[in-house]
């Protein structure tokens, strides 16, 4: 993967158009969780440094082509401010005269007030690329969108990742591009219809797929087992075998539960059992992994040198079913302080469960960027990524 950062670029004097994702989460007018503006703050503070003008280009919330007040940025204006510690300009139209005259960063209103934006139009993008010099593109999260300011723009101008943006890809092409191996895969989560093309790709690239959450159940439903009233997709059995299939022609070994925690009934801190995972009581339902299994996906572990997390191994959001995520969790946030283990997990249900189990701080990254990342372990090409590879 080759793309220019911001060593490459001479930003003096120059209007840097910056695409930035701070669709944030707001209520009453006040942005409640700031993680994405922290991310392209070293963006932006060394655009300046370097006598260049950011221009910030960014989306907030699905406003269908139309100006929806509810969903102006400049709502987030002074969150941005307080962390930058400077003022920020906000522009609703921009144009050339105004950017030049501009003493700071400056923040453009809403590109999806245009219908424009996410139909890619040609006339959008060739309006942004007048308004700058240069591109830089700090936004992963939005790098799976072929919109105007994320790939038309980039097509039209010297091109850039930002630092947000490269330490992304950085650590995606350690974890699947040229990892170092053995590679693990965990992938968790309710269904497997929505992971078909994750782990179709996955079996292919790593030499270690560990398999959990409600999906698991699934996969082990295929093999015979009786799941009784577990969350499974028993329409997807012969897909699930499928998988199975390619994964033994791959040479890429899957890892089920071998034990699991029941409950005859879905609610925090029901009465459970632990139990073979082919030995589920009638009417139970399987809600998390067992400490066998656990035991096993840490030995695991031991053996490896990077792995990709995605997706929880129980219904972590209730105690105690969130023991199985925890425990592996916080041993593969172990072998990473250790320099065992190059560990880069994502999607929003696996940021919560790391942060949840008080380790997200020691994963070598973690990626904020939902369907991006998806889009990315499913193999798939980005266009706001491959617009500035190009």
């Amino acid at each position: 993967m080759t793309f220019k950062t911001l060593d490459d670029m001479d930003l003096d004097g120059k209007i840097v158009l910056t695409r930035v994702d701070i669709n944030v989460p707001v209520e009453d007018g006040r942005v409640t969780d700031t993680t994405r503006i922290d991310r392209i703050v070293p963006t932006i503070k060394e655009i300046l440094s370097k006598g260049g003008t950011p221009v910030m280009l960014a989306h907030f919330g699905r406003p269908k082509g139309k100006p929806v007040l509810e969903m102006s940025l400049r709502q987030v204006v002074p969150a941005l401010e307080a962390a930058l510690g400077r003022d920020v300009i906000f522009v609703e139209r921009p144009d050339r005269a105004t950017l030049e005259a501009a003493d700071g960063p400056v923040l453009i209103e809403n590109t999806r007030f245009s219908p424009m934006e996410e139909a890619n139009d040609p006339k959008m993008a060739q309006f942004l690329a007048s308004l700058g010099d240069i591109y830089c593109n700090d936004a992963f999260s939005a790098a799976h969108r072929a919109h105007a300011s994320t790939e038309g723009v980039a097509r039209l101008l010297p091109s850039c990742a930002g630092r947000s943006m490269e330490a992304e890809l950085t650590a995606l092409d350690a974890a699947l591009g040229t990892p170092k191996p053995p590679v693990a895969a965990l992938v968790g989560g309710a269904k497997v219809s929505s992971k078909l093309d994750l782990l179709g790709n996955l079996v292919t690239k790593v030499q270690h797929l560990i398999i959990g959450g409600g999906m698991a159940n699934t996969f082990l439903a295929a093999q015979g087992v009786n799941v009784q009233k577990s969350l499974c997709e028993h329409d997807l059995l012969d897909i699930a075998r499928g998988i199975v299939a390619k994964a033994e022609a791959a040479g890429c070994a899957i890892l089920l539960p071998r034990d699991v925690v029941v409950a005859a009934e879905f609610r925090a801190d029901p009465p459970t059992q632990v139990v073979a995972a082919d030995a589920v009581p009638e009417g139970h339902m399987i809600l998390d992994a067992g400490p066998d299994s656990v035991a096993h996906i840490n030995t695991l572990l031991d053996g490896c040198a990077t792995l990709v997390w995605n997706g929880p191994l129980g219904a972590f959001e209730m105690t105690p079913f969130d023991a199985a995520t925890v425990a592996a969790a916080r041993h593969a946030a172990e072998l990473t302080r250790a320099g065992k283990l190059v560990s880069v997990a994502g999607g929003g249900d696996t940021v919560s469960a790391l942060n949840h189990a008080g380790v997200a701080d020691d994963f070598t990254y973690i990626s904020t960027a939902g369907g991006a990342f998806l889009e990315w372990m499913e193999g798939k090409e980005l266009p706001g990524v491959a617009a500035l590879s190009d």
